[in-house]
């Protein structure tokens, strides 16, 4: 117990940290932009090819059960609200964790391992600044779009399931699908994605920069990283649902 509320403080002051050498110069933001093309355009096939899929298989599943009860045209209406509001966003996180939160936690304790983060700091440059904080942006800033696309990939591939079964023209599945959906429904679950983003970076970027373990500590933090930031964030998804409820009470309904 004890050395679990020390790793909650240890990874708590990480972050604060992080946030507060994000507002002081120099702000690295040429590191920033390459890390976000690392961690969002590398991302964004796996993340693509998986709304989709879940899209198809979603529009199977839910399809005969709609059918029966004579809802059939509530489809496309049912496929966009569970991808906007819950799906899109949490499995975004979670594949983003798989991937990015890997290869954080893996290039960093490697680093570590190899003495090159100590080189860094022979220079007299802020190894943390340069090395940690634009990671932790970079997965801000992406982990919002990249759920932006997992939404459209799921309502794409459940188009095509649709299409395959009843023929249902492009624009009446679009019709359908975006009739009752609002900006409540889609902002804030999509913005929700930027607090997982921040604890994707925090939680692999400490395995990986604070490892000492050396080279047998790189797959070790690899693995910690994947799996803490998935506890982290589901975790997290249940509070984060509860305030956007709170603050947009239609999205309860």
């Amino acid at each position: 117990m004890t050395r679990f509320f020390q790793f909650i403080g240890d990874l708590t002051l990480f972050g604060s940290q992080a946030v507060a050498r994000f507002f002081k110069p120099p702000f690295e933001l040429h590191e920033i932009w390459s890390q976000i093309a690392e961690a969002g355009s590398r991302s964004f096939p796996l993340v693509a090819a998986s709304g989709f899929a879940l899209g198809v298989v979603m529009t199977l599943h839910t399809r005969s059960t709609l059918v029966m009860f004579g809802a059939g045209a509530m489809i496309p209406r049912v496929q966009s609200l569970a991808f906007f509001i819950e799906i899109g966003p949490l499995v975004a996180g979670l594949l983003v964790a798989g991937r990015v939160g890997a290869g954080i936690g893996a290039v960093l304790a490697n680093m570590r391992a190899t003495e090159q983060i100590d080189a860094i700091e022979a220079l007299s440059i802020d190894s943390f600044k340069l090395l940690v904080v634009p990671r932790i942006v970079a997965c801000v800033i992406a982990l919002p779009l990249l759920t932006v696309f997992m939404d459209f990939s799921g309502l794409i591939g459940g188009f095509c399931s649709e299409y395959a079964l009843s023929h249902l023209s492009l624009r009446l599945y679009v019709t359908r699908a975006f009739t009752d959906l609002q900006w409540s429904n889609f902002v804030p679950p999509t913005l929700k994605t930027s607090v997982f983003g921040f604890i994707i970076g925090t939680v692999s970027a400490f395995f990986g920069f604070t490892t000492n373990e050396g080279a047998d500590g790189v797959g070790r933090a690899a693995t910690n990283s994947v799996v803490i930031s998935s506890l982290v964030i589901i975790l997290a998804d249940v509070i984060l649902v509860k305030l956007i409820f709170l603050v947009f009470p239609e999205n309860a309904i």
